[in-house]
């Protein structure tokens, strides 16, 4: 049984070159798999391993500057959810190309799972889903808004163009750990918006702790692993992953004539060149290959 584990911290990091190999020695030492994304302002990612190494990592991760308070969401799988491990240097933990945005200065107020149905149910209050669009596709909360927007981004042309629509609304944002709302509820807070409240945890804690016949939560919640969704109780959901356009599909959509196995899918088949499928296809030769070499 492997333990995942999802994280994010935002605190100053100087020079987080200097952090990037003990932290991958660390993770390669006890085999722990996934990826962690570094940045100046903190760190992100999802890492699955043995339980041990999972309490190592998170360790060390605890013991980097400012990060003596970093909290961690778990699962668990009995499949290897990762293949490999990459530690990557970015600009941002999770991009939204605003330099002004930085959530160490405010957020919205957290709602707790528990408080969240009650705090969506007032009719002062405007719901946003803050993830990319193929997210909210297989699932969201009961009237939730969708900017459509096709990466995090993009949130804020989407919010300058529509914010007339939420005039005298509390907002309540939410997304899959709540990362994101950490930028876009202090973001949303620069733009002089007062009520500004976010779901703690984001939608894999509420999965987590409020039970299925109280939930407000329609569909299943896109991960970025192997399990591609999860559902109540954060059980494997029924998704799989086109790895021509890294989107979840279900396995009726298997049966479709647009479907190749790791080339394309009813959803990208007609967005990408014969170049593209044929660079896919030597892709999954490759992948054949590596698996038959017990590689992977």
């Amino acid at each position: 049984m492997y333990t995942i584990a999802a994280l994010y911290h935002f605190t100053r990091f100087d020079d987080p070159v200097t952090l990037k190999p003990p932290l991958l020695d660390l993770c390669h030492e006890h085999d722990v798999k996934g990826t962690l994304l570094l940045a100046q302002e903190g760190v992100n990612g999802t890492i699955a391993g043995s339980r041990a190494g999972i309490d190592a990592v998170i360790a060390h991760l605890r013991g980097l500057p400012g990060c003596d308070t970093l909290e961690w969401k778990e699962a668990t799988s009995e499949t290897p959810p990762f293949h490999r491990m990459k530690v990557r240097l970015k600009r941002e933990i999770v991009t939204m190309g605003q330099p002004d945005v930085d959530p160490r200065a405010g957020t919205g107020h957290y709602v707790a799972p528990a408080d969240w149905n009650d705090l969506i149910a007032q009719p002062d209050v405007a719901v946003i889903d803050t993830r990319n669009d193929y997210e909210v596709e297989i699932g969201t909360f009961d009237g939730a808004i969708d900017p459509h927007t096709a990466s995090f981004g993009e949130f804020p042309a989407w919010w300058e163009a529509n914010k007339h629509r939420f005039h005298n609304k509390k907002i309540a944002m939410f997304c899959t750990g709540g990362i994101r709302c950490e930028k876009s509820t202090n973001y949303l807070l620069g733009q002089g918006v007062e009520d500004v409240f976010h779901l703690k945890g984001g939608i894999l804690k509420y999965l987590e702790d409020v039970p299925q016949e109280d939930s407000t939560w329609q569909g299943e919640c896109f991960v970025f692993d192997a399990r591609v969704s999860v559902g109540h109780g954060l059980r494997e959901g029924p998704h799989l992953l086109c790895h021509g356009c890294r989107q979840p599909i279900l396995p009726k959509d298997m049966e479709l004539p647009e479907f190749e196995r790791g080339v394309s899918c009813h959803k990208c088949f007609a967005r990408t060149s014969d170049e593209d499928k044929a660079r896919f296809r030597e892709r999954q030769k490759q992948i054949r290959l590596a698996n038959e070499r017990g590689e992977i």
